[in-house]
Parts: C-alpha cells; sequence; structure tokens
C-alpha cells in the first residue's frame, strides 16, 4: 500500500479488511417480497469522463479488488483480505470466517465440469451472458464508461476497479457472482453523496423480485444459484452497512441507519420488507451483530417518538414497530434490551425512558393537541364539540387498535417475551399510585392519555376470557396475590383489615404459578384504578377548578376600574387577565377532550364487561360459592379465611366507579342482561356491610343503585328500575339494605360526615320511591319489622331526627331571607358595611334553603311512605312523643302567625311549596290517626299543639288548595282534631288529680312521672325506660357519666315502680272519690 495513504484510510482499510471477513455465508432464505423494478432516486456519483482514467493507486487504496472464488483460487485470493468472502475459513474459526454458500459451490461444479456434462456450448455461452445481464440490472451496474444509463432510463453506476482487474485477467468485460462483491463494495464506497443501506434495499428488493418470478424446474436450477448467491451477497452487504458504516467509509451515527427505512412501506423501494427481515432474524444464531442493530433500531424509533405528539407523523413509528414485532426471534431479543423495562425509573419517566412508553404516550390528551381539537372553547358551539370529540375518538381508537397488536405479537412470542411486557404492565401501575393521592401532582406521575391507553388495551387482553357464562371466573386464582405478584398492594388500604393485619396474612406465601388470565386479570383491576378511575377523579377536580377559577376572574374583573387612568397599570392588569383566561381555555379545552376519550362507546362497553366478571368474581369469593351457578343467600356466613377482607378497596372501587360513570354519562349502553350481577353485588354488601370498612365505598353501591334508576330514553325507570322491580334477591333483602346501611351512615368517621349523611340518604330515599309500588317490598317490610323491632326503632328515629333537623333549617332559612329582603328594601337608610353583611347574609340563606329545601321534601316523603307501613314502630313509647312534637311544631310554622315570615319572592326557586309540604304533614298524621299512644302524645304535646292550628289547615285546603286532600281526607282530619282535643282535656284532668309528684317520681331527663323507672348499671341513676331507650338510639352512652351502655344492661327498679303505680292509685282514688261526692251533692 502507498506510503502516502492517511493514517485514517489505513485504519479504514483495515477495518474493512476484517469486519467482511465475516461476512457469513449461508443458504439464502426463500422467502419472498414485492421486487418491483424502480427507479434509485438518490444522489450518486458521476461515471468517470473518457478523458479521465482511473489512477490504478488510488483505486488499490478506496476499492480493493475482491474476487469470490472456490477453495482453488489464485494466490491473488489468498493475498487480498476481501476474496475471503467466498472461501473456506481457516481453522479455529468457524462462526466469524465465511464458507461458500451452497449456490457457489455448485456454479464452481458447474463451471469446472468437463465439456461434455453441459447441456450445449451454446447454453455455456448463453449463461454468462445472461449472469452479467441480470446482476447489471439488479445492482444497476455498469462495466462500459460511457453507459451511465440502462434502456429503462435508470441511473448505472461505474466500476472502473472491477473493469480494470478483468482486463489485467484477461477476462471477458462481464459481471458475474465471483466479482459481485467487489462491484458492491466499489459502488457502496464510491460517493459520500452514496447512502449504501438505502443502495442497498434497492438492490434487495429487485433481486428478491427476480428470484420470486424465477422458475424452478431443473433446466433453471443454474440461474437461481446465482440469484441466490446474489441475494445472499446483497444481504450481508445490507448487514454491513447497518453494523459496520466504516467498511464503506462512512462514519457511524448516533440514530440507527435503519430508522428511515423502517420509517416507510415495506413494499417501498427503500423499506424494509418481510424477506428482508426474516432473513436477517435466520442469520442470528451466525452473526451475533444483527440482532443487537436491529434491537437498536427499536430502542431509536422509541427516542425519536418519544419527541413527537399525535399532531406528528407517529403513525409511521407505530406501523414500524408493527412489522418488527411479527418475528418471534426479534421480539424476544427487543423484550432483552435494558430499555424495555428499566431497573429504575419514574412514573413521570415512564413515557420516555421505556421502549414502549412513547408509543403507549400518543393520545390526544397530549400537551398541545386539546388546544387544537378544541381552540377557544368558550366560542363553540355543541355541534362543533360533538363533531370535534368524534374524531378525537376515531383517531384514538385506531391507535389503540395498533397498540393491541404489538402487545399481542409480543405476549405471543414466546414465554421470556410475555413476562417482560406482563413486568412492563405492572411497572406502569406499579409506580403510579400517587395518581389516585388527594392532590396530584402531574409532575410526579404518568399522563392521563398513557394510563388510559394502558387500561384499554389490558382490558382487549381479557377478552378472550371473559364470555356471557363466566366459564373461564375460576382461573382467576386468588392466590396469587399470596404468590410474589406483580401488583404492589402493601400500601393500598384493605376492604376489611387493617395494615398491621394484613401484612401479616400476606406474609404467608403459597407455591405454585401464575395463570396468564389471573396475571392480566390483576394487572387490570390496576390499570383501571389508577387509570381510568383517576382520570374521572381528575376531570372531577377539573370541573370544580373551572368552576372556582371562572368566579375568581368574575371578580378581578370587578377592579379594572382602579386601573382605568394608569395605562402602565392597566396594560399589567390586562395581561394577567388575559393569562389567567387562557389557562382556563386551556382548561377547558382538556375537559372537552378528556370526554371525548372517556365517552367512547366501544371502550366503555370492554370496561363494562370487565368490571362485571370483577363483581362475579368478588361475590364468589366472599360468599364461598359458584355464583353465578349457585344462588346466593343473604345474609352470608362469616368468612374465617377472609381472604375477601385482605383484598385491596380498589378491587370493589374499581366496579362502581366503572358502573358510576356509565349510568350518569352513557345509560343506553348498558343491557339488562349484564345488570343481574350488578344489582345482586349492591344488596349483597349493603345487607352485610360489616364485610366493608369503609362507609364512603358502600356507599358507592347506593350511588351506582340511585343512578340506576334515573329515567333514559325509553327506560322510564332507568336501567335498573325494573330489574329491582322484579329480582327475587331484590324484593326480600333490598329494603332491609338500604335501612341498615341508613342507619350506618349516620357516622361515618370523616369531618364532613353530617353532609354527607344527607346526601347519601337523599339517594337511598330516592331507590325506595321507585320500589314502593310493588306490594312485594311492603309486606316484606311489615313483616320484618314485627321480627326485628329494635332494628326499626333505631331507623325510624333516624328518620325522624333527619325530618326535624332539615325542616328546622328550611322554614329557618325562608324565615331570614323574608325578613332579610324586608330590610333591604331601603338600603339607603342602612350603612355601607351593615348592608353588605345583611346582603352576604341573604345570599347564605338562600344557598341554604336551596339546599335543604330538597332534602326536606324528600324527607317528608319518605315519612308519609313508612309512617302509612309501620304505623307500629313509629308510635313505639321511645318514638311517638317526638314524633308528635315534631309534627305540631311544624304544622304551627306553616299555618300559625308566624307563618306569614315564610313568604318569599320566586318561592318556586327553592322548590318550595307551603301547601304541598302542609298536605304531607296531614298524611302523617292521617296515617297514624287509629294509634291511641299517637293521639295521646299530640295531646300532651304543651309548646305547638293548638286546636286552632287544625282549623287553620282545614279552612286552607278547604278555601286556597282545593285539590290536594279529598273531602274524605279533610273530614278524617277533622275527626282526628277532636279525638286530640279530648284526649287532650282527659289527660289534663289527670294531671291535674295527681297533683304535687314526687320528685323521685320524676325521670330525670324529661320530668314527666316514671311508668317504668330502671336503674343505670354505672351511674346508678333511675331513669324512665322509654325514655333511656330514646337516647341510646341517638347516643350509647349513659347520659349520666358518658360510660358505654346498653339498654340490656339497664336494671328494672321494681321497688320505686310499685311505689309510683301505688301513688296513681291513690291519686286516682281520690279522684273518684271527689267526682262521686259531686254527683251526691243536693242540686
Amino acid at each position: 500500500m502507498d506510503d502516502s495513504m492517511s493514517e485514517a484510510d489505513k485504519a479504514s482499510h483495515s477495518i474493512r479488511n476484517k469486519r467482511l471477513a465475516k461476512l457469513g455465508s449461508q443458504a439464502p432464505s426463500t422467502s419472498a417480497s414485492n421486487g418491483e423494478d424502480r427507479s434509485e432516486g438518490v444522489s450518486t456519483s458521476q461515471s468517470p469522463q473518457p478523458s479521465s482514467p482511473p489512477v490504478p493507486d488510488q483505486r488499490e487504496q478506496i476499492t480493493p479488488r475482491i474476487n469470490i472464488s472456490n477453495s482453488t483460487s489464485s494466490s491473488m485470493a489468498s493475498e487480498n483480505p476481501f476474496t475471503r468472502l467466498g472461501a473456506k475459513p481457516p481453522l479455529g474459526d468457524s462462526r466469524n470466517n465465511v464458507t461458500p454458500s451452497s449456490g457457489m459451490e455448485r456454479l464452481a461444479e458447474k463451471r469446472s465440469a468437463p465439456e461434455q456434462s453441459r447441456p450445449s456450448s451454446t447454453a455455456a455461452e448463453i449463461l454468462p451472458e445472461w449472469e452479467d445481464k441480470v446482476l447489471r440490472g439488479i445492482f444497476r451496474i455498469s462495466l462500459d464508461p460511457f453507459a451511465n444509463t440502462d434502456g429503462h432510463g435508470h441511473h448505472l453506476y461505474d466500476v472502473p476497479s472491477v473493469r480494470a482487474d478483468l482486463e489485467d485477467q484477461g477476462q471477458p468485460i462481464r459481471l458475474s457472482t465471483s466479482t459481485l462483491d467487489q462491484a458492491i463494495l466499489e459502488v457502496a464506497s464510491a460517493s459520500r453523496n452514496m447512502v449504501p443501506l438505502k443502495y442497498l434495499l434497492r438492490c434487495w428488493k429487485r433481486v428478491t423480485g427476480q428470484l420470486k418470478h424465477s422458475k424452478s424446474h431443473k433446466a433453471e436450477e443454474t440461474k437461481l444459484d446465482i440469484l441466490k448467491e446474489a441475494r445472499r451477497l446483497c444481504m450481508s452487504y445490507c448487514i454491513f452497512a447497518i453494523t459496520m458504516p466504516e467498511m464503506f467509509g462512512r462514519e457511524p451515527t448516533d440514530t440507527s441507519p435503519l430508522i428511515p427505512h423502517l420509517l416507510v412501506d415495506p413494499d417501498n423501494d427503500e423499506g424494509i420488507c418481510h424477506d428482508f427481515l426474516t432473513e436477517a432474524v435466520s442469520r442470528f444464531p451466525e452473526d451475533d451483530n444483527i440482532e443487537p442493530a436491529l434491537v437498536k433500531a427499536v430502542e431509536d424509533l422509541s427516542l425519536e417518538l418519544a419527541k413527537k405528539t399525535m399532531n406528528d407523523d407517529y403513525k409511521s413509528y407505530v406501523l414500524a414497530l408493527r412489522h418488527l414485532v411479527r418475528y418471534p426471534p426479534l421480539v424476544k431479543a427487543i423484550a432483552q434490551s435494558s430499555f424495555f423495562v428499566p431497573l429504575s425509573t419514574s412514573a413521570a419517566d415512564l413515557e420516555a425512558t421505556t421502549l414502549l412508553g412513547p408509543f403507549f404516550a400518543i393520545s390526544p390528551l397530549q400537551a398541545d393537541i386539546t388546544t387544537q381539537y378544541f381552540s377557544s372553547p368558550k366560542t363553540r358551539d355543541r355541534a362543533f364539540i360533538t363533531n370535534s370529540q368524534q374524531a378525537l375518538r376515531m383517531t384514538l381508537t385506531t391507535h389503540q387498535h395498533d397498540l393491541l397488536d404489538i402487545v399481542n405479537h409480543i405476549i405471543k412470542s414466546d414465554k421470556t417475551a410475555r413476562d417482560r411486557m406482563l413486568d412492563w404492565f405492572a411497572t406502569c401501575v406499579n409506580k403510579n399510585h400517587k395518581r389516585r393521592a388527594l392532590q396530584v401532582d402531574k409532575k410526579l406521575v404518568s399522563s392521563d392519555g398513557f394510563m388510559i391507553n394502558v387500561a384499554v388495551c389490558l382490558d382487549q387482553l381479557c377478552e378472550p376470557f371473559m364470555d356471557a357464562t363466566f366459564s373461564k371466573v375460576d382461573r382467576i386464582d386468588i392466590k396469587y396475590l399470596r404468590r410474589q405478584p406483580r401488583i404492589d398492594i402493601k400500601d393500598e388500604t384493605k376492604l376489611n383489615m387493617d395494615q398491621h393485619a394484613a401484612e401479616k396474612f400476606y406474609e404467608e406465601s403459597v407455591g405454585g404459578t401464575n395463570n396468564f388470565i389471573s396475571e392480566v386479570f390483576f394487572l387490570t383491576l390496576a390499570a383501571h384504578h389508577y387509570g381510568t378511575e383517576a382520570t374521572n377523579q381528575t376531570m372531577s377536580q377539573l370541573e370544580k377548578d373551572l368552576k372556582r377559577m371562572e368566579k375568581h376572574i368574575e371578580e378581578i374583573e370587578l377592579d379594572r376600574h382602579k386601573w382605568i387612568n394608569n395605562p402602565a397599570q392597566l396594560n399589567m392588569f390586562d395581561t394577567a387577565v388575559k393569562k389567567y383566561k387562557d389557562q382556563i381555555d386551556k382548561g377547558i379545552s382538556y375537559k372537552y377532550a378528556v370526554q371525548g376519550v372517556l365517552l367512547d362507546e366501544q371502550m366503555q362497553a370492554r370496561s363494562i364487561q370487565f368490571v362485571r366478571y370483577v363483581a362475579v368474581w368478588l361475590l364468589r369469593l366472599v360468599s364461598r360459592t359458584q355464583f353465578p351457578k349457585q344462588p346466593l343467600k343473604l345474609p352470608l356466613d362469616s368468612d374465617p379465611s377472609n381472604f375477601f377482607g385482605a383484598l385491596p378497596e380498589y378491587f370493589l372501587e374499581a366496579v362502581v366507579g366503572a358502573y358510576r360513570f356509565v349510568m350518569r354519562n352513557m345509560p343506553w349502553t348498558i343491557s339488562s342482561t349484564q345488570s343481574d350481577e350488578l344489582i345482586i353485588l349492591c344488596i349483597t354488601f349493603l345487607r352485610n356491610s360489616e364485610k366493608i370498612k369503609n362507609p364512603y365505598l358502600k356507599s358507592g353501591l347506593v350511588t351506582i343503585l340511585f343512578a340506576g334508576i334515573w329515567p333514559a330514553p325509553n327506560r322510564p325507570k332507568g336501567v335498573l328500575g325494573d330489574l329491582l322491580m322484579g329480582l327475587p334477591i331484590a324484593t326480600e333483602h333490598l329494603l332491609h339494605a338500604l335501612m341498615k346501611f341508613y342507619i350506618e351512615v349516620e357516622n361515618t368517621g370523616a369531618h364532613t360526615q353530617f353532609y354527607d349523611k344527607f346526601n347519601i340518604r337523599y339517594e337511598i330515599f330516592q331507590i325506595i320511591k321507585c320500589i314502593w309500588d310493588n306490594r312485594v317490598y311492603r309486606e316484606n317490610l311489615d313483616r320484618e319489622s314485627k321480627a326485628n323491632v329494635d332494628f326499626f326503632v333505631r331507623f325510624v328515629n333516624l328518620l325522624l331526627n333527619d325530618v326535624t333537623f332539615v325542616l328546622d333549617e328550611s322554614l329557618t332559612a325562608f324565615q331570614q331571607i323574608h325578613n332579610l329582603s324586608q330590610e333591604l328594601q331601603n338600603p339607603q337608610h342602612i350603612e355601607q358595611t351593615a348592608r353588605q353583611e345583611k346582603e352576604e347574609a341573604l345570599s347564605a340563606a338562600k344557598g341554604k334553603a336551596k339546599s335543604y329545601m330538597q332534602l326536606t321534601n324528600e324527607t317528608v316523603a319518605m315519612l308519609k311512605l313508612f309512617t302509612e307501613a309501620l304505623a307500629d314502630a313509629f308510635t313505639m313509647p321511645e318514638i311517638v312523643q317526638r314524633l308528635a312534637d315534631m309534627l305540631d311544631y311544624n304544622v304551627d310554622a306553616l299555618v300559625g302567625p308566624k307563618s306569614s315570615e315564610l313568604k318569599v319572592e320566586n318561592p318556586q326557586e327553592y322548590d318550595f311549596q307551603p301547601k304541598a309540604l302542609l298536605s304531607e304533614i296531614l298524611d302523617v298524621y292521617l296515617n297514624l290517626r287509629n294509634k291511641e299512644s299517637f293521639i295521646l302524645a299530640v295531646a300532651r304535646d304543651g309548646r305547638s299543639y293548638k286546636p286552632a292550628n287544625f282549623q287553620k289547615a282545614t279552612a286552607i285546603f278547604q278555601v286556597r288548595a282545593k285539590g290536594l286532600k279529598s273531602p274524605q281526607e279533610l273530614q278524617a282530619w277533622t275527626e282526628l282534631g277532636r279525638k286530640i282535643q279530648k284526649a287532650k282535656e282527659a289527660d289534663d284532668q289527670a294531671e291535674e288529680d295527681l297533683g304535687e309528684v314526687p320528685e323521685e317520681f320524676l325521670d330525670p331527663l324529661v320530668y314527666t312521672l316514671m311508668t317504668d323507672p330502671v336503674i343505670l348499671p354505672t351511674s346508678k341513676t333511675t331513669i324512665d325506660r322509654s325514655t333511656i331507650r330514646s337516647h341510646l338510639l341517638s347516643d350509647p352512652n349513659d347520659p349520666f357519666n358518658r360510660s358505654p351502655l346498653r339498654i340490656e344492661d339497664v336494671i328494672p327498679d321494681t321497688a320505686l315502680k310499685a311505689q309510683i303505680e301505688a301513688f296513681r292509685a291513690e291519686k286516682r282514688g281520690a279522684s273518684l272519690a271527689r267526682a262521686h261526692i259531686m254527683d251526691t251533692t243536693p242540686g
């Protein structure tokens, strides 16, 4: 080699020699692809001009001579390392050195065979010419310096070194497989503008196409061998172009040279086709450079996609990966990449630092996409928003289909790849626990779009085993959670187990292996919790934030006049306001985009299908039956294993959240056949509420039933109403379950429990109203009320408490509105500070009236229904007096002297209808009119009972509200008034007869004469049994020393009872004696 060669050229020459020696010579693949002959379309060097012959020394330096021959080649082959491309390897290096291909061996045999073995001299002459013509066409090579194009106008590459070698050896100027490798290297190295891989891929398409259309009979075998050898060499040089660009005088790049070719259609001349990948993958065992090169290409695809959004050309990246994962050996290699599931990465980095992250990150919820779909959101009408959401959904659905196809091919390729895929899903959910925090910092978690794509993909993976008959539900192994599960549930709140007990429970690991169905099932549950349900939570918070921001901007703009005379300050003010409004617009755009994603009927149908399966699995677990093949029997027995109690709460939350969202937003997607299990789930856990610790989780079950009875198109009773009317388990257990939770929700343990209970009870009332017309419900209720008296007394007591409270709050609010409105009619007479305070108080009173009046109407309606059905429960000694006092007080407020203070402007704004409310209260009186204890209790109400109020009420319904009460009802009302008045007179006389009652006979709380005195065990206080029973309904403690107390613990004070009875008897006797004396006195 010339001494003048630079060090860089020497190094390049050396690398070429070493790497070329590793070129494999395995038999060519028989797979075919589209091999259409197309124009190169690349920038190439011009052929040398006739006046400029090549310089031998320079040619030797740049393109060493290559001559493929068999093992009997001349000594020139052994001297030139490039000629090893067709030679046998030296001993001791069977992998890295090349061996002659089977095609080359056959070609050598046929070319060296005796003349008589050939078909004819004519055929022998034709074959080299055919070989020359075909190889020139495939590789677009010219041995004629004056021929720059072929007959089709395609550019031809001149190879002066090859031509010179042939001339030196006295060989015909023809291209053959023995000179092809030198020609390829010369063309690919000829110019800096040449892209070797692009050129070689085009050649690959042509040679593959030629093979595809060649005949395979014996007469053409030699030609086939030539084509196969050309194909083999083309692939080998493609691999060199990918793995060692230095061989062609190119510097290595950070990004894989395969990227631009993977991003075009495989059928494109420059695309990576099926045949190429099949051949490349088949060489994995022989060449250890191909596998890492292809894996790096996939990694680089991922890194480039991480910089793009759905607005960019993301589709080509996704299609490229879809194409690549169709080759199991390559999938296995990709899955082993350290980039596939990094050992340590944060939730926020999952979308960029994992191989699949950028593909799942593509979503219309990405940063700038939402504002493009919904620009200027406040100015858009509903039609525009709906159309944009539909377009968004179509695009996302297509992308999610591509993601599923990628994941399916990875999972189905082999067990190793499948496990790595499951590890990636587990990483996604385990790293994102903070997405369910009360305040979510988006910088620390994965995006909504990413997690929704994960959840949707997992939903689709579950579809094959989620059949309508639940035939594979027994394959979901509860022991998975004690067998080193992929999902992390350590810090999750459990359904009915504290943290310490749960840790101890899960410390006991079990043997065996986890099946794929269990793996995907539990991963999908977690994805629902941290994905779609977390996004729903984000949406709810976003809507609250937007309302707050809208209100805030209104308040800010009221101060604009302060800066009107200061242009600089005004400009700063306007800039700040605009920035704030832009944030609001951005939030509204995001809200519309999230709605567009979540309101996808197909997506939600899959979600419902999955959570329905979860519901059945939970019921089987908690009941220890083969449900739904075996019916459930309520109430449930205790479960000593407590597997159910050790489950994370989100196992049930996922069911509640999915159904609640669909029923509120798209109920038409749920069919009646999908609802039986849901109703059974709700009733089971409300009836056996002790199975679940969290009262708000149980309230979610009520919310589902409540949402299920909302009227929907063609369903006046909603999705669940008709089923609730006829399902046997509902008619037998639903009312009891609702009443039981009505009692439990009195104390939720949260600081908002006072208001929460009214919201929950409102939903309970609506469900009861929906089913009340069914006679079977009422019959079961009446039968149970006689068998379980204490339970019903507790329910009635709380109902009475609620009615008392909401009525008082509502009427008080109307009085405040009336009085404040009167005072503010002449604001000029009130100083500014006082006026502002009164206006704020008026606004608060109006808000209070609106919220409480709705509760009042529903609560009084419930009181009316239950007093009609359970009159005995409402006239128990511990209940009846409080009920009578409450009714009398509110009748007095509505018709008494202060009723004028309830008059407000626009009462319909508050849903306040005083006459209708009075009518409902009168119905309660009439429901209990045959109960002597109720009549006596009304008569004994010394504070609010007024006979005149009964008369005023009658007059109202006779004159001003004729349609609200029938004549028969008014007659019954009048008759009841007479009975009460008569009872009042008798009771007053009896009290007068008693005279002075000894202090020890009086109840210490209500100061009435005791009838059944009992001694409290810890405070030793004597009190009437009915009084302490009434107290314990609301407070389980001794009222005198706050010690825990049960009614069963009180001690009858028989001695005192005897004294009281003797006292009463004595007083009655004295009264009769006086009456007798008066009767016998002479007139």
